[in-house]
């Protein structure tokens, strides 16, 4: 291994010697890394057909030079049912070289590009998963999910396809349960309310599924704080910095004297937020809070005044 380092550093050393073509003596040398080769511009001479990549040639300063020097493809995925290694037949009818394919050559291509769509799912888990991950994509882009989430939630239900734990359940809810499950082991909480909203399965299936799965699959995942919810819930009704800071330190009080558990984390924010907004001057209505948060305006008083009485908490409505 050695020996064939020290092999390539040394022929290295020598192509970056060649400042001249040996033919014509001309400066002017092209280096095509396409093809990996050293051509004199003046006489076209070939001077070496093994070049090596340099390096420095292929920084790229802008998007448009990055995709011209690109040598990789994309990275590695759960997200997509074959992980992103097949190969695929653009839609650009042209060759390597960048030429246009002739007229008379096009049928064939339309007949391999369509042949090389259906060869990609060739059992029946990689179409449960090609159509599962699918779905996945959906909904994460319509509840806006981050890409760890979405890759952490294809993992989880590769998982609970290599266990058979989808027989007898349908597709949708198992993705649902596995994207709730993501959320909660990412740290970006989203309610089941919500993840029923982008999915078509009912709020009570997927919370079912997902306490399977999580049996089944030994998933160890924390309760939801109420905590998490706060930058999302103040951003949505667009309180400042300071009104989020005094929800947090309200809840911070509150879990020093245990008034947070064994209630909903989603009303016991909401119900903080409230409070903020009215000691910080930015006040919204319980209506208001109650819809970002997805909770009743009745649950948003309970704890509203739970908080109020227990923390001695002087609000002046």
């Amino acid at each position: 291994m050695a020996e064939e380092h020290y092999e390539g550093k040394k022929r290295k050393v020598q192509l970056e010697e060649i400042t001249r073509c040996p033919e014509c003596g001309s400066t002017h040398l092209i280096r095509d890394y396409q093809r990996g080769e050293l051509i004199c511009g003046d006489c076209g001479v070939v001077i070496d057909d093994n070049y090596i990549d340099m390096g420095p040639e292929w920084r790229a300063f802008d998007s448009e030079q990055g995709e011209k020097r690109a040598r990789t493809g994309a990275p590695m995925t759960f997200t997509i049912h074959d992980k992103g290694l097949s190969t695929e037949i653009g839609w650009k009818n042209k060759d390597s070289y960048g030429k246009s394919i002739p007229t008379r050559n096009r049928a064939q291509l339309y007949r391999l590009r369509k042949w090389q769509r259906r060869i990609r799912v060739s059992n029946a888990t990689e179409r449960n998963l090609a159509f599962a991950l699918s779905e996945l994509e959906r909904m994460s882009s319509g509840i806006g999910l981050p890409r760890n989430v979405r890759e952490t939630a294809a993992m989880i239900y590769r998982k609970a396809v290599n266990k058979n734990l989808i027989r007898g359940r349908s597709i949708e809810g198992v993705v649902a349960a596995s994207l709730y499950a993501a959320c909660r082991q990412c740290g970006v909480p989203r309610t089941l309310d919500e993840i029923a909203a982008a999915s078509r399965v009912g709020r009570k299936e997927i919370g079912r599924t997902y306490r399977f799965m999580t049996r089944e699959l030994g998933l160890k995942l924390m309760p939801t704080s109420p905590k998490d919810y706060i930058s999302r819930f103040c951003s949505e009704l667009k309180l400042s910095g300071e009104v989020q800071t005094k929800a947090v330190e309200i809840l911070k009080q509150a879990e020093e004297q245990e008034l947070t558990s064994g209630r909903g984390p989603t009303g016991v924010a909401a119900a903080a937020i409230y409070i903020a907004s009215i000691l910080c001057n930015e006040r919204r209505t319980q209506r208001e809070v109650a819809d970002v948060a997805g909770v009743t305006e009745v649950t948003i008083r309970n704890r509203y005044k739970e908080l109020t009485e227990k923390l001695g908490i002087d609000v002046d409505i």
